[in-house]
Parts: structure tokens; C-alpha cells; sequence
């Protein structure tokens, strides 16, 4: 069978559509929104629950804000520190010590803190323990690598849901699983090391699904079909289509087994490298991790590459999302409408942590969406009361101007202010109505359209100074 990679040069001189071409274009434009969902919902809560226990750790239950600032890269703080923990008035409290306002310190809030004990309460509990430590058990002897260095452990901490104290805490409670010895490693602390080979554990994930439905009948090597599930949009053309038929009727090779004798382009080796990633992110709480985490341990087990054809190769096993500036690799059959099908303990610890994170956001748009609608009731008052003014001086104007009219002509003069007060109301900016002209607001200036109401007709407003609104009166003109 040929594999599924052409050379880029075989493909220019032919000119022919290849089934390589027709992969990428259909892998890079479609997306999942359920897993883009599921991988966008946890943008601030590894930096906030790194914060919460870089805070934890000090005596004083509190840190400067500038502990924080010069840790930023390390808790992987999205924004300035000092911005970030204001956006969670709930989980975090700024305040100055002894009254001094040089260094806010920041706290822990009760809410955050009762969240924090139901955390450890998890972490200490020995059913997550003996599960922690047969799934860091499994990833030893993955590949037969026996051994991982700390630091490489410490970079999955978060996707294994490993304690921040676990080589004190944990390992020494399973000395016949594990323990930490010293590396050969340059600039490596030490090396978690597998201490026996258990049989009971070396089965994978497909494996114990293919021996339940097989109902028995499962023999070690047969062919495993993996779960494939693809983007609502992409089409599976025919040569596609044979080519992930051949592909799964290959012999299911057991990621337990150490296979890198395999050539690196054969379609055994890619099926291998398949089963090898997917029982890792299986044992991964959230069953995803961040492509370069996972490139790191396969860079360390002698797979990098092959770890790369796979993702390229295999969208529909597992998923690329390229949200939070990253690229996150996903199990596709760990999640179904963008949630975990199997959940455990820590996966819900971390769910309450964001509904509280969701419950901030709820109150500051609330009280956001408040200031608003008192900015803009002040605003409107100010512009009633501009009215207001103007109308008034106009009176005063109006009422010096009547005092020399005769009695005769008052009621022909009462009718014309009526009709010129109705036009400086419809001129008004709160008004529905614009004047007699019928031109749009922002046209013309307002001076202009103050004038326009009052003589139909526009008149350009002088420069530097503020038009009056005058009343005349027919009896005036006569009198001048």
C-alpha cells in the first residue's frame, strides 16, 4: 500500500491532485466549534489556579502584586498581573499593608479559598491517588521508555493532574510502581524511574474496548479500527476513503511494544504512532494537551516526527485547535458536543473553579451595563437642560420685546411666537421631528439647525460665537 505522503517535487513535475493535497486543504479550513469550545472555556484557569497557589504556598496567605509580575512567564499570566486579578474580584483581593500605597498585596477570597480545600481534599483522597499512579505507571512503560525526567513531568503536570508537591506527596507511596533517581541527563534534576513491568496495566484503551466488544475473541495483533469522527463539513472523497479503509485493516500494534525498527513512512509504523499518541492523551485528565508538550515527549521517546505525520495524517482520530495562541491537540473520541465523555474528580474541581470564574464575569457586565445607563440618563439631563437655557433666554428676550407692542395686535403676536416655539422644539436634539426643512442631524451644525427651524430657510452660523434664537414679531418690524 503507498503511504499517504508524496514528495512536494513528485507533485509539481506530475501536476496531478493527490490525496495529500486533498487532506490538507480539507483539514486546514474546517473547524470544530465544540472542541474549540472546550479548549477556548479554560483560557485564565491554569494561570489563575497557578496564582492561587503561588499564594497558598507563603506563610502570610498573600504576595506582592510584583512576586507576581516577575513570575508572569513561569504562571503564564495572559495580561499585566495587576489587571488579571481585578478581572476576578471574587477569587482574588488587592490591599495595602499597613496602610502603605507603594505594593498592593493580593489575598484569597473565602469562596476561593473553600474551593481550594475541596481541591486538596481531592488530591489527598486514595482513590485519585491510586489512579494518578497507575496512569503515571502506564506512561513508563509506554514505548518500554522506563524512565521520564522530572522536568518533563513537570511540564505535563497540568494534563496528568499531578499535586504541585507529588514527588513528596505521592511517589513515595507507591515503591512498587516508581521512584526518583538521580539522571545522567545534563541539566536534569532527576528521573522518575519504573521500578517493575506490570501486565495487568500494558493493555491500552483500544485494546480493553475491542476485547469488550469482541465479547473474548480478541487475539493480540488482529486489526483495531480506531474511533474516527470528522468535522461536519469535510468530504471524504473515494481514494480517501479507500485509503482509511486499508489503513485500519492494518495489524493493531500494541503501544506497549517498542516498534521504531519500523521504516518511518511505512503505513505500520504511522498506525503504531497513532496508538502510541492516542493512549497518551487518554492518560491525560482532559484527554487533550498542547502540541508542544506532547512533541516534547515524543522528542524524548525517539517519536517527534512520527508524532508530527500523525497529526497531519489523522484528523479525524484527533483534533489541531489553534485557540489561546497555541495549538492544542485533542482526542476526538474523549469528547462528544464539546464535553468529556469520561469525566473523573479533578476534571470537576476545575469545573466549579469556572463557574465562579463565569459568575465574575456575569456581575462586572452587569455593573458595567449599569454605569451605561447612568451615563447616558447624565447625558440626557444635560442635554434637556441645554434646552432648557436656550428656551428660557428666548423668553426673556420674547417678554422685553412685548412690552411695546400694542393690545391690538397681542393676539397675532401670541399666535406667531406659538409657531416659532413649536419649531425650536422640533429643532431640539432629543426631538423626533427636525424642523420644517427635514434634513438629517448631522448635516449641518447645530446653530445652523436652530436657525433653519425658525426661518425655513439655512443660514450659516458665525464663527466664534453662539447664534441666539430670537422671536420677532410683525409689530416690531413695523415700529423700526
Amino acid at each position: 500500500m503507498r503511504s499517504i505522503f508524496r514528495s512536494i517535487s513528485s507533485r509539481r513535475q506530475t501536476g496531478s491532485r493527490t490525496f495529500a493535497d486533498t487532506a490538507e486543504e480539507a483539514y486546514i479550513f474546517v473547524r470544530d466549534r465544540g472542541l474549540d469550545h472546550a479548549v477556548e472555556r479554560e483560557k485564565n484557569l491554569r494561570p489563575l489556579l497557578s496564582i492561587k497557589d503561588l499564594i497558598r504556598s507563603e506563610p502570610s496567605k498573600s504576595v506582592p502584586i510584583s512576586v507576581i509580575t516577575t513570575q508572569r512567564d513561569s504562571l503564564r499570566v495572559p495580561l499585566r498581573p495587576i489587571e488579571f486579578t481585578r478581572s476576578y474580584p471574587t477569587v482574588f483581593q488587592e490591599f495595602l499593608p499597613a496602610g502603605i500605597g507603594i505594593n498592593p498585596h493580593i489575598s484569597l477570597t473565602p469562596e476561593v479559598l473553600d474551593l481550594d480545600a475541596d481541591e486538596q481534599l481531592v488530591y489527598g483522597s486514595e482513590t485519585y491517588k491510586q489512579g494518578l499512579a497507575d496512569r503515571l505507571l502506564k506512561l513508563l512503560m509506554i514505548n518500554r521508555i522506563n524512565r521520564i525526567p522530572l522536568e518533563l513531568l513537570d511540564l505535563l503536570k497540568w494534563d496528568l493532574g499531578l499535586p504541585q508537591d507529588y514527588v513528596e506527596s505521592m511517589v513515595p507511596d507507591f515503591p512498587d510502581y516508581f521512584r526518583v533517581t538521580k539522571s545522567k541527563l545534563r541539566g536534569c534534576s532527576g528521573e522518575l524511574e519504573l521500578v517493575c513491568w506490570s501486565d495487568e496495566h500494558s493493555v491500552s484503551a483500544l485494546e480493553k474496548k475491542a476485547k469488550i466488544s469482541g465479547k473474548g475473541g480478541f487475539v493480540k495483533g488482529s486489526p483495531i479500527a480506531f474511533p474516527m469522527k470528522f468535522t461536519n463539513g469535510f468530504v471524504v472523497d473515494k481514494k480517501m476513503k479507500k485509503w482509511f479503509d486499508d489503513w485500519q485493516k492494518l495489524p493493531y500494534i500494541s503501544p506497549y511494544e517498542n516498534a521504531l525498527h519500523l521504516p518511518v513512512t511505512s503505513d505500520e509504523s504511522d498506525k503504531w504512532a497513532a496508538a502510541v499518541l492516542h493512549e497518551i492523551l487518554n492518560l491525560f485528565v482532559s484527554k487533550k494537551v498542547e502540541k508542544d508538550a506532547v512533541l516534547r515527549l515524543g522528542e524524548f521517546m525517539g517519536l517527534r516526527s512520527r508524532f508530527k505525520r500523525v497529526l497531519h495524517n489523522h484528523h479525524g482520530v484527533f483534533y489541531l485547535s489553534s485557540k489561546l495562541r497555541t495549538h492544542t491537540v485533542v482526542l476526538r473520541d474523549g469528547y462528544k458536543r464539546g464535553m468529556l465523555v469520561e469525566g473523573n474528580e479533578l476534571v470537576t474541581s476545575r469545573n466549579r473553579y469556572l463557574k465562579l470564574m463565569s459568575k465574575v464575569k456575569k456581575v462586572s457586565s452587569a455593573v458595567s451595563s449599569r454605569k451605561r445607563e447612568e451615563k447616558g440618563k447624565v447625558e440626557g439631563e444635560v442635554c434637556e437642560s441645554d434646552v432648557k437655557d436656550e428656551v428660557s433666554d428666548s423668553e426673556i428676550e420674547d417678554v422685553g420685546e412685548e412690552d411695546v407692542v400694542d393690545d391690538d395686535d397681542e393676539e397675532d403676536d401670541d399666535d406667531e411666537v406659538d409657531e416659532n416655539q413649536r419649531g425650536r422644539r422640533n429643532s431640539s436634539p432629543r426631538g423626533g421631528r427636525w424642523g420644517s426643512s427635514q434634513e438629517k442631524p448631522h448635516t449641518r451644525s447645530r446653530a445652523g439647525r436652530r436657525s433653519l427651524a425658525k426661518s425655513g430657510s439655512p443660514e450659516k452660523p458665525r464663527s466664534g460665537r453662539r447664534n441666539k434664537v430670537k422671536l420677532t414679531t410683525g409689530k416690531r418690524s413695523e415700529m423700526s
